[in-house]
């Protein structure tokens, strides 16, 4: 792929850039799931009495099962919480004719890769500890999380186009990530949603990826490969409209900006 080299530096310095001046360094990277973690736990678990039905006559631990969920959400979030920002937050590379700007969603969709990868690390580690087992399915899990990164490519090309032309969608996104997770299967089943509320969670596109997680992290079950083939399909559309979108609306940015 063309830029190999640029995109690598850019999602280093990504990367490196969050935890440049803290006392705990990259360290962060690991102690801040746990943090998150533990006031979900608290809140759903303990306050709310949260339970989650067991799958292939398998039962876990409340804490592994939301743990999964937010994990997913958490890179999803980051996509849509910092896309409208890729180009109003780098005008120096909008001046410079030479700088391929359709690059910049991959600097950052590999910087959340990195934490979603140190996340899933944290989960392995804490049911390795608390069940003191892990399955063969677990490989699967870059597999069942694939469509969802394709899928974010399409919306980062989408939301940061508009976020040259629309400035206030920034303010719409910290509620859509919120929306996004308190209308998925992140922190609670299907089966206690109400019917008539049902579509719009598996409209959500976390419920398919979540569910499909934790069935090769912890049912160990294999992931349904229809759903996961018409996901990968959606996200490909998805992806070539964003940046067919992206590259109509380029030209007008030095203007705005």
């Amino acid at each position: 792929m063309a830029h190999r080299s640029l995109i690598w530096e850019l999602a280093k310095r990504e990367v490196m850039g969050r935890y440049r001046g803290a006392s705990f360094g990259m360290l962060w990277s690991l102690i801040s799931p746990f943090m998150l973690l533990a006031v979900y736990s608290f809140a759903f678990g303990s306050v709310m009495k949260g339970r989650w039905p067991a799958q292939g006559g398998q039962e876990h631990s409340f804490t592994l099962v939301l743990f999964i969920g937010l994990i997913i959400h958490g890179f999803l979030s980051e996509v849509v919480m910092r896309g409208p920002m890729l180009v109003t937050g780098n005008p120096s590379y909008v001046k410079r004719v030479i700088f391929p700007l359709d690059i910049l969603p991959w600097p950052m969709i590999l910087s959340a890769l990195f934490h979603l990868l140190t996340n899933f690390v944290v989960f392995l580690a804490l049911r390795l500890a608390m069940e003191h087992t892990l399955d063969w399915t677990v490989l699967l899990f870059p597999v069942v999380v694939l469509p969802l990164v394709i899928l974010c490519f399409g919306v980062s090309w989408l939301f940061a186009a508009l976020g040259v032309y629309v400035r206030d969608i920034t303010q719409v996104t910290s509620v859509l990530s919120t929306a996004l997770l308190f209308t998925s299967s992140a922190v609670m089943p299907m089966d206690s949603v109400a019917p008539a509320l049902r579509p719009l969670f598996l409209l959500n596109p976390l419920t398919i990826i979540i569910d499909q997680a934790r069935n090769v992290a912890l049912w160990h079950m294999m992931p349904d490969w229809t759903m996961l083939g018409i996901y990968m399909v959606v996200s490909l559309a998805v992806a070539f409209l964003g940046f067919t979108w992206f590259v109509a609306t380029r030209r007008g940015f030095a203007d705005v900006l």
